[in-house]
């Protein structure tokens, strides 16, 4: 098999300003040769089995919905974070609070739209297609906060872009020109719902993607919509039962490794090797996944134990303390709107957590006090310091 017979075609461009290149344009998927998966398929059993566990331990959630809000939160800024973006988790759940300065406004409601798209793309899925159509309806939604015209939120590109470089002529790469983008976005969008493409979730997943960030059919916003398309394939393709599967953390940690294969699929024609990278990246993050969760319900356990051995176990405390599982960030005065509680009692309760080594005040403020749950948020901000 010679994987150089999957590479497409490459479009001479005219000469502008004395200078010519070219714009690559992909071959349909699946690849052609076909894909050589025999010594993947240990692999491949190992991340289908990682994700199995990873579905499984939600059901020993008192929640499953509170950790799903919480992954979706940290999928957007790990994400954000690798287009560029300096917001921390802690800064995206302050901003949810109304506690930002105004100076990362901007990239924090970058993070913001991307949440927004995020559960507008897992809400469409339940009875719409994953189709051309509605990834641009979510590309609208992602980038609500371009303020750029050129941008263009929801409409596919209708000029040149590029990767690298600061034209076309010194790029790292150039996609397809776009009197060629509409014919190669439809075969892409028969590869994601032709039902007689027979391979496995986790491999059509990989291709998807890989093939979306060689045609990067928007002006801005590829790459974070790209990221986010994984999960809604393995959802739409029943791989997932919970969508809690976000791979960013692993893309985020191994950024050059996942540069530099997507950059050598259009080179070098071997898919097989950034499929190893991906199923790598589904083993490792499932597995993380399942452990975060075990912290949380015994960390959840541990501290109920906590509250009911001070001897101040009242009702206030514990619906604070089960707010504070949904929102582990949060000002008093969103306490008291929330559990409609006095904001007496409110500070009175939160003392009562800080005492006992639960939650901790973070502003040093005398009014509208901001309290964290430590141990909890701990858990659940692991890797997701600004690049």
């Amino acid at each position: 098999m010679d994987k150089l017979e999957r590479i497409g075609s490459f479009k001479q461009s005219p000469i502008i300003a004395g200078e010519t290149y070219k714009a690559y344009i992909p071959k349909p998927l699946p690849p052609s040769p076909p894909l050589d998966l025999s010594y993947l398929y240990p692999l491949l059993d190992k991340a289908n089995s990682a994700i199995g566990r990873l579905d499984g331990m939600c059901m020993v959630l008192p929640d499953a919905n509170l950790f799903l809000y919480m992954y979706i939160r940290k999928e957007a800024v790990l994400s954000s974070q690798i287009k560029g973006t300096q917001t921390s988790f802690s800064d995206f759940l302050l901003f949810e609070n109304d506690e930002v300065p105004p100076a990362q406004i901007d990239d924090l409601t970058e993070v913001s739209c991307y949440v927004n798209a995020m559960n507008y793309g897992l809400e469409r899925l339940e009875f719409f297609p994953l189709s051309l159509r509605l990834i641009r309806e979510i590309h609208k939604i992602l980038m609500n906060n371009a303020y750029d015209g050129e941008k263009l939120p929801g409409e596919f590109r209708s000029s040149q872009n590029w990767v690298g470089g600061s034209r076309p002529g010194n790029a790292s790469f150039v996609p397809p020109p776009p009197e060629y983008l509409i014919e190669t976005l439809d075969n892409f969008e028969k590869f994601l719902y032709q039902s007689n493409i027979k391979m496995p979730a986790l491999v059509k997943a990989a291709l998807a993607h890989a093939q979306f960030e060689t045609i990067l059919p928007f002006h801005d916003g590829n790459g974070r919509l790209g990221r986010l398309l994984i999960t809604l394939i393995l959802r739409h393709e029943g791989m997932l039962i919970r969508p809690l599967l976000y791979l960013s953390m692993y893309l985020k940690l191994n950024r050059q490794q996942y540069y530099d294969h997507l950059q050598s699929i259009p080179e070098t024609g071997d898919w097989e090797s950034w499929i190893e990278f991906f199923l790598t990246g589904v083993i490792e993050t499932a597995e993380q996944g399942a452990k975060t969760i075990q912290a949380i319900v015994a960390l959840f356990d541990e501290d109920r134990a906590k509250i009911r051995n001070s001897g101040k176990s009242t009702a206030a405390v514990l619906s604070i303390y089960n707010f504070l599982q949904d929102h582990p960030i949060s000002s008093t005065t969103k306490i008291r709107d929330k559990c409609k509680l006095s904001l007496p009692t409110v500070l009175r309760s939160l003392i009562t957590l800080e005492a006992i080594g639960i939650t901790r005040e973070i502003t040093g403020k005398d009014r509208n006090k901001v309290f964290v749950y430590d141990r909890y948020f701990a858990l659940l901000s692991q890797g997701t310091e600004p690049l």
